[in-house]
């Protein structure tokens, strides 16, 4: 509920003043900001949830009881692994797979009413469309046209380059100004066109002005990039998208990809390291009791959310892996949870 307060009024203009309608704001928008930030906040809730049933039990002096009945600690700590677990098997179905959809659109009503500045549009980009065709081209560009009645986005690409090889050897170049893609047939068309063909040292050019519509394996989407794109990607189109990258050429844009996909594993694993460290930290009974215990857990999950910023920021500027990067944050913890374990009342 604090998460929405604040959030809706960073975006009540914009709900004012955008042509979104009510259900754009309910069910496309909100609906899926309640499932990003719980997924984002699930081990924090995961914490607080242990520190303040334990705290109750340790204030009510039954841990003390069941270690008098001659309970071990690692015997304790055996319901709590096994629903730290189950929390951490549902977070993550969550995150690789429900999340992501909802946040499709989520994410869509952003770009449309909200952050509409956003968008990336990739220029002097170049792909390995086949294992022995490379495509270069120089811009992209959409642009409305028609009339209100019946507009329409106009997709372009200018200054291609289609380069076909044989190991080190070119066998021909095409070069067009520009090509429009045609949405009817999922095709770019030339309307003007020149390929130079090479037979050993010899050259032979053709040049025509008829339209032509070419099989270039490439399409609008691969053009446009939107912040937080791979936030709506469940981890199947994730693995999908970061091995059609690496086929084209792509491996340093798959970053941002891999660094989400392991994000996503981490996190829910991290609700079991904050389950052993809450029952670690609310099983002593102390003098300031619950209150005591919750500023703790609550302390320890904001260093928590903390470092994982800071280990991203590491990762997406490439001083760390993806997978160490995203999993940093844990294996620190997981040393401190073995220092509060060895640290608890036995």
């Amino acid at each position: 509920m604090i998460s929405l307060a604040f959030d809706f009024s960073d975006k009540v203009q914009a709900f004012i003043e955008k042509p979104c309608t009510l259900k754009n704001i309910v069910f496309d928008y909100y609906l899926g900001f309640i499932f990003n930030i719980t997924g984002l906040l699930m081990p924090i809730y995961t914490m607080i949830a242990v520190v303040f049933f334990t705290s109750r039990l340790a204030s009510n002096s039954e841990i003390l009881s069941i270690f008098n009945a001659g309970v071990s600690f690692p015997r304790l700590m055996r319901p709590y692994l096994l629903a730290g677990g189950l929390v951490a098997l549902l977070h993550f179905s969550l995150n690789h797979f429900i999340i992501p959809k909802f946040n499709k659109s989520r994410l869509w009503f952003e770009h449309t009413f909200v952050w509409t500045d956003q968008k990336t549009v990739k220029s002097a980009a170049h792909f390995l469309v086949a294992t022995d065709t490379k495509v270069f081209v120089k811009g992209y560009n959409e642009r409305e046209i028609g009339n209100d009645k019946e507009k329409k986005t106009e997709q372009k690409m200018t200054g291609l380059r289609v380069e076909q090889f044989t190991g080190n050897r070119i066998n021909s170049i095409l070069e067009a100004p520009e090509a429009v893609w045609q949405e009817n047939t999922k095709r770019w068309r030339l309307n003007s066109y020149s390929v130079h063909v090479f037979d050993g040292l010899r050259e032979r050019i053709i040049q025509s002005n008829a339209p032509i519509d070419t099989a270039i394996s490439l399409n609008p989407a691969d053009f446009i990039f939107y912040q937080n794109q791979n936030q709506e990607m469940t981890t199947p189109e994730l693995r999908a998208a970061i091995s059609r990258d690496r086929d084209r050429g792509l491996a340093s844009s798959t970053r941002s990809y891999e660094i989400e996909m392991h994000r996503r594993t981490a996190d829910a694993f991290t609700n079991i390291i904050l389950t052993i460290i809450g029952l670690a930290v609310a099983g002593r009974k102390v003098r300031g009791g619950m209150g005591l215990h919750l500023a703790l857990g609550i302390g320890i999950g904001a260093i928590f959310i903390l470092l994982s910023k800071f280990a991203a920021s590491f990762a997406s500027s490439g001083t760390v892996s993806p997978l160490l990067g995203m999993w940093m944050p844990n294996l620190i913890f997981m040393g401190v949870a073995g220092f509060l374990i060895s640290r608890a009342q036995k």
